[in-house]
């Protein structure tokens, strides 16, 4: 017996696991080709004219100078710190967000995204009126504790947090969606704590949504700039991190300028080859 052409290839994609992708091309309209070349052109010529100007005979003088290689690393330690404060900190807010459903969750939620659409600089202002000599929380600082929080490097650190754990809630929360309660619950009914199934089942669940939401965020605060500048000002081995001096040094050296613009692009390229899995995957 002989099945129909329809029925035949029907049978064949149950046999083979389900029915097979058929891809059909077709051809890009020329009002939409247009416009894409021109913003995939608008987006790459100024990456590639930074190469292209990037002296690359002066490039280790300029990398290895006391001034940039001050800012390197005070840049890279700042944003560290800053990624060690949005997990100890941002990981608990995402659990509460994604298991806990509590009146208003919503409107939390909400407020704990603002940063990322707030302007940096009004981020630092607002930081200024918390934590500042005279802010609501920070004139107990420092008659309490005699703690200056603003113009110092731990001023940096805070405005970088401010900034960047956004990132990782957002993606921490998004995991904890993602992951089955059951496990929890299971581990609930074996006798554990909540906090013990929280350590034990829930983190090895959701680590690469935590190693994901950590890279974002050391991303995110090492190119900070706005709230930076604002909140802790930008004095050369204390506050001046690598975006303050890429300004900095484009008014009066701009090879030194380039070159650290250079640096935080491969940093940049790095955190995106990091996440390819997640960005760069052909769905």
């Amino acid at each position: 017996m002989t099945l129909p052409t329809g029925r035949a290839d029907a049978a064949t994609d149950t046999l083979r696991g389900g029915p097979r992708r058929r891809h059909v091309r077709t051809g890009v309209p020329l009002p939409l080709l247009l416009p894409a070349l021109i913003g995939l052109a608008f987006l790459l010529v100024p990456l590639v004219a930074l190469l292209v100007r990037t002296p690359w005979h002066s490039l280790p003088a300029q990398l290895t100078s006391p001034d940039v290689w001050q800012a390197l690393k005070l840049s890279l330690i700042c944003a560290t710190a800053a990624t060690a404060v949005s997990l100890v900190l941002g990981v608990p807010l995402a659990w509460l967000l994604a298991r806990v459903d509590f009146p208003g969750r919503g409107f939390v939620r909400a407020l704990v995204t603002l940063p990322l659409v707030l302007p940096p600089v009004v981020g630092g202002v607002a930081l200024l009126m918390a934590l500042g000599r005279n802010g609501i929380v920070g004139q107990w600082l420092d008659s309490w504790f005699g703690i200056t929080l603003p113009f110092t490097t731990a001023g940096v650190v805070i405005a970088e947090a401010f900034v960047a754990m956004p990132f990782l809630v957002i993606s921490v929360e998004g995991t904890l969606r993602a992951a089955d309660p059951r496990y929890e619950e299971a581990a609930a009914t074996l006798g554990a704590s909540r906090f013990t199934a929280f350590r034990r089942v829930t983190l090895p669940l959701i680590a690469p949504g935590i190693a994901a939401g950590a890279v974002l965020a050391w991303a995110r605060a090492l190119g900070e700039f706005g709230a930076t500048i604002t909140f802790a000002g930008n004095f050369p081995g204390r506050t001046q991190t690598m975006p303050l001096a890429v300004y900095l040094a484009l008014q009066s050296d701009p090879e030194a300028a380039i070159a650290l613009s250079l640096v935080l692009l491969a940093v940049s390229i790095a955190v995106l080859a990091g996440l390819r899995d997640r960005w760069m995957t052909a769905s």
